[in-house]
């Protein structure tokens, strides 16, 4: 199935299948910028606090925009720990070293060391839960990709 393309209103990136924003790839915080606030909707919002959340609790932490998804890594590490992902009615939050993490979040995955925690519209994020959650998967090592 091929994937279809819309593009919002104005001259803003296509968004895909499931409203994922097209953003080119990049290093850095300004594509993990363009990347939310290309978001659709109450998605951005999510991506703006999911965004703050990882730079307050992980400090000096790496940023980039690969296969249309932001990713996080530990500083000094070369290594992603964290990514998330638009889709069309939650924004799926990525753990990749997730099994790791206690507790575990809740979302399984056909890989093993992957965990997932999706987030819907107008559902609260624990914020406390999520920051435990980072400062573990900050201190171990991320995955290469």
């Amino acid at each position: 199935m091929a994937k279809t393309t819309s593009r919002p209103p104005g001259d803003g990136p296509v968004l895909l299948s499931g409203g994922n924003p097209q953003i080119p790839k990049g290093e850095g915080d300004g594509p993990v910028q363009a990347y939310i606030a290309a978001m659709p909707g109450w998605k951005a919002d999510v991506g703006r606090r999911l965004d703050a959340l990882v730079a307050r609790t992980v400090p000096g932490v790496r940023k980039a925009v690969k296969w249309n998804s932001p990713f996080y890594g530990a500083p000094g590490d070369a290594g992603w720990f964290l990514s998330f992902h638009c889709f069309t009615r939650y924004v799926k939050v990525t753990f990749l070293n997730g099994a790791k993490l206690t507790p575990l979040p809740p979302g399984g995955s056909k890989h093993p060391d992957v965990r997932y925690l999706d987030i819907h519209e107008d559902e609260a994020i624990d914020e406390a839960q999520f920051a435990d959650w980072l400062k573990q998967a900050s201190g171990r090592p991320g995955e290469r990709l």
